[in-house]
Parts: structure tokens; sequence; C-alpha cells
């Protein structure tokens, strides 16, 4: 193997006191099948052994940069985008790891049709998981695809993309903006919805999602998508921005009732009921059926 080639895909890896975890999405890369690639890990000044962690790994692929980002991980990500050396750029957060295949999946579709791939992730947790997702189940999204990101939500987990640099760079790069942190992802890919169609679903697991404390699945998240996607709303009708308030109210609903605050979450619950027509609307139903057999329980 020629290792000294210029790489494909550029794989960017931003971490932050991750050293537990990390070495284990490096050696995911380290053991893909498909070989022309370069790891590009952006290291928040990390407190950890994290530093001890990358240079335990010899492979002349590995690039490590540090950046003090003030809590903003898209930062991280600019930074490795603007270093790769790859066409292609593969984002995967260091707690999170990837099949063998993901890669060569992935580069069996890279043609003049596709400009951004993505697949499912499984789910695994460092505690047990109860009824919540097993699996990060996407989908196809249909044409126009910044449409159909908007009301039907963000299916694309950021672990599993694989996209061309001269996309990000053409819009500029990931926002930065605060209140966007956690779902800056789903914004970038509302903006290069803006600029092709050609998005690519493999409906395979090719990664691991992993869900622990201080990961971004602990928080609402329906706030900062309110500022992800705003920028587009002028393109939308009366109805289809209710629709987007009923996805932003079934998100809080989900999280405050996971949380236990029930009256927050059946008030949301409510409103996506009067105001949805999806399957969700089932789920709903459930969740304050779940709620009101507790308050029932509490009260003997």
């Amino acid at each position: 193997m020629n290792v000294k080639k210029k790489p494909l895909i550029s794989v960017v890896m931003p971490t932050y006191n991750h050293a537990r975890y990390l070495g284990r999405a490096i050696e995911s890369v380290i053991e893909q099948n498909f070989t022309n690639w370069e790891i590009i890990v952006v290291d928040n000044y990390s407190s950890d052994n994290t530093q001890e962690v990358v240079k335990s790994f010899t492979d002349p692929r590995i690039i490590y940069l540090r950046i003090h980002n003030d809590g903003v991980i898209a930062a991280s990500r600019n930074l490795g985008v603007d270093q790769a050396k790859g066409e292609w750029i593969a984002f995967i957060d260091s707690d999170d790891w990837w099949t063998k295949d993901k890669l060569q999946s992935c580069y069996e579709y890279m043609n003049d049709k596709t400009d951004l791939i993505y697949h499912d992730l499984e789910i695994v947790a460092n505690k047990p998981v109860g009824f919540r997702r097993k699996l990060l189940k996407s989908w196809q999204l249909n044409t126009p695809v910044y449409l159909d990101l908007l009301m039907r939500g963000n299916p694309i987990a950021n672990s599993s993309v694989v996209v061309r640099k001269k996309l990000l760079k053409k819009i500029g790069g990931i926002n930065e903006c605060v209140e966007m942190i956690s779902v800056e992802d789903y914004n970038t890919w509302l903006r290069i919805a803006s600029l092709t169609e050609k998005f690519l679903y493999i409906s395979r697991s090719l990664g691991y999602y992993f869900i622990h404390s201080n990961n971004s699945s602990q928080k609402d998240l329906s706030i900062p998508c309110r500022y992800a996607t705003e920028e587009f709303f002028h393109r939308l009708s009366e109805r289809q921005k209710i629709k987007i308030e009923a996805n932003f109210r079934f998100i809080s609903a989900r999280f405050n009732y996971l949380n236990g605050n029930f009256k927050k979450a059946k008030d949301d619950l409510w409103f996506v009921i009067r105001n949805d027509r999806s399957e969700r609307i089932l789920k709903c139903i459930l969740m304050i059926v779940s709620i009101q057999a507790f308050k029932v329980f509490r009260a003997k």
C-alpha cells in the first residue's frame, strides 16, 4: 500500500476528553477494507490522555490537530475540512465507530450521480435503553431534498455522512453559531440541499452511535432545531410552517417525557395531535396514555 498517495477520503474526527472512546473510533477507520483515506483528529485541548491515545497509533495517515473551539464543535470540524486533502469528507464523532465495510460501501456509490452519502447507525448505550430506539434508521430523501429535510426532520446521522469537500467549502463551512450547537449538521445538510439534489441513502447499518451521559441525545434539541431551519422558512407556506412546528413540539415532548416533565410533554403532545397527520400521532397518544397511567399509579 502506498500511504503517500493523496487520499480520496478525509475522515474528520473532532474530540474532547473522549480518550476512553477515541481509540475504538480510530481503530474502526484503520480496519476499513477501503484504504485510501486519512484521519484528521481535531482535539479541543483535552485534559485527559487524548494526545497519548492518538500517538499510540503509528499509521502515517493519522493527522493530529488542536484547537480551542470554545464549545463549538463546528469549529473543530471546519478546521478538519480546511486541512483535508481528500476529495470527499467522512465525518465521525470520537465516541462512535464504523463497521469494516463502511468506506468501501460508500466508495461504490461515489460517482457523478452522488454528492452526499449516508446510512443507518446501530444505537449502543452504556446503560439499559428501555423503550428507546435501537437503530438510527434513515430514508431516501425525496426531491426537493431541502423541503423533505424541513418537513420530515433530519434523518442524516453525522457519523454516517460522506460528502464532497467542494460543497462544504461552497456553503462556507459548517455554521459555528452557538445557538445551533448539536444540530449544526442539520443546517449543513439543508444548505447543501440548496445546491444539489444528489443525496444517496444506503439502507444498511454501517456503524454505531454511542449514547452516554455527555452527548446531545440527553438534550432537548427542539430549540437549536429552530435556529437550524429558520433561514429556510421564507420558502414555506403557513401550513408547512405549522407542520414543522409540530415536528419541533414532538422532539420537545419526547425529551420531556423521557425526563419525567410530563406536564410540558402533554402540552406539546396535544399540539402535535391537533396539527400533524403522520404516524407520530399514535406515538403521541401512547405517551399521553402512559402519562395518565403513571399519575393514577402515583395517586394510589
